[in-house]
């Protein structure tokens, strides 16, 4: 195993092989940043330049800019409250509230080292135990699919401050976009209106733009002042004593981002929103979630960049694409003659644990320029707002375009925003709705083939281990806030007796 990886380092640490590396990263954390531009974008347009490569720089410049893409995102999520990817929207919820107290360097510097963790954890398990835990990936179908997804979706009464009930009908609503449409099994189209453009259904990176950012623009332009101006920006990094507490959080959502990223599902973003939550639940102070905690931003930007490794065991080990990132990544393979799979471990063991390597340092050369260029990215916020927000609105204009060249997803991330501006002032958060659009297709798709498959029989979900697991943790997920809301209660009433 270690003559394995020096081999690897080797490898890597070729001058053309590094460098090749190094754009890969400053190539992801740019496409990240900016709306729109997913690292599965990004992964493609690359590709065509890979042709004439030799494998080991071409799939290690893709492995990086999928681990610099993901980590992007969350520069523009903060900043401006824009996720540049999916799965950087809710590290808006926490990471945006930090930039208008003026402690946006800090949020991005809790990005990064969480970021940094997250991936360096994913690799780590990637290198030692990805055959073993691919074997137990192999043993999901659709029932467990169906689970798992259901409990992704149980996490909107949890995810956000704010009402429950109010976040539980913002995924229904998110779930109901998700059905637009043509049908993934009977291809009969539903809820289009006769609209050609709405038969490929409604993409949730559109809606997302236009919920978060969009929303956003013209909530400030509501109360613009003149004289406005955002605020003043202290300590730019964070300490190590503000670091320190969150490790327990850090830790936990590197083993969820790593779980659910081997998992061939949504990877980085179900990530992010399952870490963001289980951090919220384990905390002693969950009502603060959402006004500007560090756990805030570190628990999904951890979870969505250990996602990255774990998404990539399943694609090199079964050739089964974790992500769909890691499908572009597949492609890429391919065109270099190799087929993923146990065989080539064992006929290309150099070449496969260059890309270990080459993942590993990805992760260790975005978080030194993360951290190098805090200080610079938190500038942003001192740009004033007549000026950044027509730039805002510019590039939300062209990420929603740039998806499918299609005009008929620049009206959707408009109409979105103007409803995320509605919803907003009545209380509702976008997050679960963005979850809710996510998950949606995978719901249905996968109950209904589970029925289909095992003869309408819905006992299935509950006689399959893995299955059932899954839907007991949904189920406390939604009770989770009331069982803690009486847990307090009872608490209060026993310190007032205790007083008498």
């Amino acid at each position: 195993m270690f003559e394995l990886i020096m081999l690897g380092v080797e490898a890597i640490f070729q001058p053309a092989n590094f460098l090749a590396v190094l754009i890969g990263v400053v190539s992801g954390m740019t496409i990240g940043a900016l709306p729109g531009l997913s690292a599965t974008m990004g992964a493609a347009l690359i590709v065509p330049f890979t042709f004439f490569m030799d494998p080991i720089p071409a799939i290690g410049m893709l492995s990086a800019l999928y681990c610099g893409a993901t980590y992007g995102g969350s520069i523009s999520a903060i900043l401006v409250n824009t996720p540049g990817t999916p799965a950087a929207a809710v590290t808006t919820l926490d990471g945006y509230e930090l930039s208008k107290q003026g402690h946006a360097g800090k949020a991005l510097g809790t990005a990064v080292i969480a970021s940094g963790f997250g991936g360096l954890f994913s690799v780590v398990v990637l290198i030692f135990i990805a055959p073993q835990v691919a074997n137990v990936a192999l043993r999901f179908a659709d029932p467990e699919y169906f689970s798992l997804a259901i409990f992704g979706v149980s996490m909107v009464a949890n995810i956000s401050s704010g009402n429950e009930l109010k976040n539980m009908i913002g995924g229904f609503i998110g779930i109901f976009l998700a059905t637009v449409g043509m049908d993934a099994l009977t291809g009969f189209p539903r809820f289009t209106f006769g609209s050609v453009n709405m038969t490929s259904g409604i993409s949730f990176i559109p809606v997302m733009i236009g919920l978060f950012a969009a929303a956003e623009i013209f909530r400030q332009a509501e109360s613009y002042v003149k004289n406005d101006t955002n605020t003043a920006i202290s300590g730019l990094l964070p300490s190590f004593k503000e670091i320190w507490p969150l490790k327990w959080s850090i830790l936990r959502s590197a083993v969820i981002g790593t779980f659910v990223g081997i998992l061939p599902a949504e990877g980085g973003t179900v990530a992010s929103f399952i870490g963001y939550n289980e951090a919220k639940r384990w905390s002693k102070t969950p009502e603060k979630f959402g006004t500007g905690l560090l756990e805030g931003v570190a628990a999904p930007e951890t979870a969505n960049n250990a996602a990255t490794g774990g998404a990539m065991v399943p694609t090199l080990t079964l050739g089964i694409p974790g992500s769909s990132t890691t499908a572009v990544i597949l492609g890429g393979l391919m065109i270099q003659g190799l087929r993923p799979g146990p065989l080539l471990f064992a006929t290309q063991p150099k070449f496969v644990y260059s890309i270990f390597v080459a993942m590993g340092l990805a992760n260790i050369l975005f978080l030194v320029v993360g951290l190098v260029g805090a200080k610079g990215f938190a500038q942003v916020t001192r740009i004033p707002i007549y000026i950044l927000n027509p730039i805002v609105m510019v590039l939300c204009l062209i990420g929603s375009y740039s998806l499918s060249n299609n005009v008929a997803d620049v009206w959707i991330m408009l109409i979105a925003g103007l409803v995320g501006f509605v919803i907003k002032k009545a209380g509702f958060s976008p997050a679960p709705i963005v979850l809710g659009l996510v998950l949606g297709e995978l719901i249905e798709t996968s109950f209904r083939r589970a029925m289909l498959i095992f003869d309408n029989n819905a006992l299935v979900f509950f006689t399959r281990p893995f299955s059932a697991i899954f839907l007991g943790l949904a189920l406390v997920s939604v009770l989770w806030p009331f069982i803690h809301k009486t847990i307090k209660h009872h608490r209060e009433a026993n310190n007032i007796e205790e007083s008498f």
